[in-house]
């Protein structure tokens, strides 16, 4: 009984963790997107006319490295590590 005790602990704990850790790779996600592209994709990342910048709501990691390998605007987003480009689009995937 202790051990199975011991267990449901054990995955409530990795479960806690784990979604802390997701917290703040989309809290990391908001402030980068904030700083790097909200300028041109608006706070909502609706996109805006004005710059002709898409929306960017709801993309995968793909889009979202696709996006910024590509647009030759986005010069200064390519010394993004992955990681920081994983936490914007974990970000904006849950933009609804």
């Amino acid at each position: 009984m202790k051990k199975a005790c011991l267990g449901i602990a054990i995955v409530a704990l990795l479960c806690f963790s784990t979604s802390l850790m997701h917290g703040q790779d989309q809290a990391a996600g908001q402030k980068l997107f904030k700083a790097k592209c909200a300028g041109c994709h608006g706070a909502d990342a609706a996109g805006k006319a004005a710059t002709k910048a898409p929306s960017v709501k709801g993309k995968s990691a793909d889009e979202i490295t696709k996006h910024i390998a590509t647009s030759p605007k986005h010069a200064s987003l390519k010394k993004l590590t992955p990681d920081e480009i994983k936490s914007i689009a974990d970000y904006l995937g849950t933009l609804k």
